[in-house]
């Protein structure tokens, strides 16, 4: 009997032995991957950042110097929004802004929209979206140089009516066979640039954490119910 006691305890012992063991090694894997996953995120942000402001135009940390858009249902999302600043001296350079195209032909573009100071855009990048390959793809700076068509723009370069695919009667290409896409793009941009121009010197305020989310209104009669392969 006494055995049989024995032999019950080392097993319960070797099994406990072997889930902590074995948590433990979860718990490891996890942290590790946890933290090179979060390491690649960063990296592709900054690469990002840096492509849109490069570092000899600042001086300054942008991943660090950042502030949260609150309420930021007008951008197409519903949590905060990161805007990144960049400076030159202490002096303001350029806000880049993730923002949300939320009527993408298959959901939500996210994008980054760099403004320098005085207004004028230093670029667009998209860093996730779920667009049809091979069409909606094309608003990646990888697949075309669609993207670049917005450096040196502003909110007077095109003026408003300007700031549109062609299709709508803007000066902006649409795709062969797919509106939908470039279109929400476009609008997205320029909402970012609306907001820029309201909030211009409270985004760049230092001791400040978040800032209000309620752009200018988006003059917009483009035909939504277009049907395209997209």
């Amino acid at each position: 009997m006494k055995s049989v006691s024995k032999s019950i305890i080392r097993s319960a012992l070797l099994l406990s032995l072997f889930a902590i063991t074995g948590t433990a090694l979860v718990a490891v894997t996890y942290d590790n991957t946890y933290q090179r996953i979060a390491d690649n995120e960063r990296d592709y942000l900054l690469r990002n950042l840096h492509q849109l402001v490069p570092p000899a135009l600042h001086d300054n940390d942008m991943y660090i110097d950042a502030i949260q858009i609150v309420l930021p249902e007008r951008f197409g999302a519903k949590a905060p929004l990161t805007v990144y600043r960049a400076r030159k001296d202490g002096e303001p350079v350029a806000a880049i802004m993730t923002t949300v195209a939320p009527d993408g032909y298959s959901g939500n573009i996210k994008l980054l929209v760099a403004v320098y100071f005085d207004g004028t855009l230093a670029g667009v990048r998209v860093v996730n979206h779920r667009e049809t390959p091979g069409l909606g793809d094309a608003i990646e700076v990888e697949r075309s140089d669609w993207i670049r068509g917005f450096d040196g723009r502003s909110l007077g370069n095109p003026g408003i009516s300007g700031w549109r695919v062609k299709k709508d009667g803007g000066e902006f290409d649409q795709f062969t066979g797919a509106t939908i896409t470039p279109r929400a793009v476009v609008k997205s941009v320029y909402q970012s640039l609306q907001y820029f121009n309201t909030h211009r010197e409270l985004l760049f305020r230092p001791n400040i954490a978040a800032v209000a989310g309620t752009p200018a209104s988006v003059d917009d009669d483009s035909d939504d119910s277009e049907h395209h392969n997209d």
